[in-house]
């Protein structure tokens, strides 16, 4: 029976530091087995955890490869402003090929607000220039009889939103998309003081400050739409102002307790509904 009980007992162990020279205990801790793995599995999960927060918490994650660092960003907004600078000279080159086109055919040459607002330059030849005429002369009284903020004959107008050519606000990196039920809006990324354009033709209806959305111009347009613009560092146009597409309205900052960085809060609504800007506009 003793025999048994012996063999039950828990084996310890211990690890000791001697002087050499005099046979001085320096330390002395005892251990089982159960203890020693306790301990060794402790002090992983704390040297895992310190790693973890020294990587993530400081400015060490730079230095992971792939990690979007501040020079990516820059790279990544000059790109796309590099892509928007091609794609007007392909514009201009398409210009110039229907010209060069219709004056071989002894036709009127394009403007270059037809190059922009009609990507079909096809079906845009075969249209009457005096019908085109006309329908431009009608439309401009039409704007001139509207009231300051355009809110009258609306009904007058059934083009849908999709057959409106929207003109771009802000060339950036889309940093934040749009979510219906969380976001309904998206942030668009850009170097502090780039211009704020018009998306469409329209008319201020508000612009200030708030606490949280910084200084603020909110535009209203023909068919219902209107499009807000948020966290500027600046403001070009007051409550009144007539504006038109790709007139600049304001400049890019980060103003607002909302704000966390430079970048353009856009809203696009429509019949008072929010919708994706993103479904009619190329950033």
């Amino acid at each position: 029976m003793s025999k048994v009980n012996k063999d039950n007992k828990t084996s310890k162990f211990r690890l000791a530091i001697i002087d050499d020279k005099t046979h001085k205990h320096l330390f002395n801790i005892h251990f089982t087995r159960t203890s020693f793995f306790v301990a060794l599995i402790s002090v992983i999960v704390v040297f895992t955890a310190l790693i973890y927060s020294i990587v993530a918490f400081t400015p060490v994650r730079t230095f992971i490869p792939g990690y979007p660092d501040a020079h990516s960003k820059r790279a990544a907004i000059q790109n796309a402003l590099r892509i928007d600078s091609l794609e007007n000279v392909i514009y201009r080159w398409e210009l110039y090929s229907e010209n060069l086109r219709r004056v071989v055919d002894g036709e009127e040459p394009l403007k270059i607000d037809s190059i922009i607002n009609a990507r079909d330059s096809r079906a845009a030849s075969e249209l009457d220039a005096a019908e085109l005429a006309l329908k431009d002369s009608l439309l401009r009284q039409h704007v001139k009889e509207e009231e300051q903020f355009g809110i009258s004959d609306r009904d007058k107008r059934d083009l849908p939103i999709e057959g409106l050519h929207f003109f771009t606000p802000l060339k950036g990196v889309v940093s934040q998309g749009y979510d219906p039920a969380v976001h309904p809006f998206i942030d668009i990324t850009a170097p502090a003081g780039s211009v704020v354009k018009a998306t469409l033709d329209g008319t201020v209806i508000y612009d200030g400050w708030s606490e949280d959305a910084g200084y603020t111009i909110q535009i209203q347009h023909e068919g219902d739409i209107i499009s807000i613009y948020k966290h500027n560092e600046k403001l070009l146009k007051k409550t009144g102002d007539k504006v038109t597409a790709g007139s600049p309205i304001a400049l890019v900052g980060n103003t607002g307790s909302l704000s966390t960085g430079d970048h353009l809060h856009f809203e696009l609504w429509h019949k008072g509904e929010s919708v994706d800007p993103t479904r009619y506009i190329n950033f």
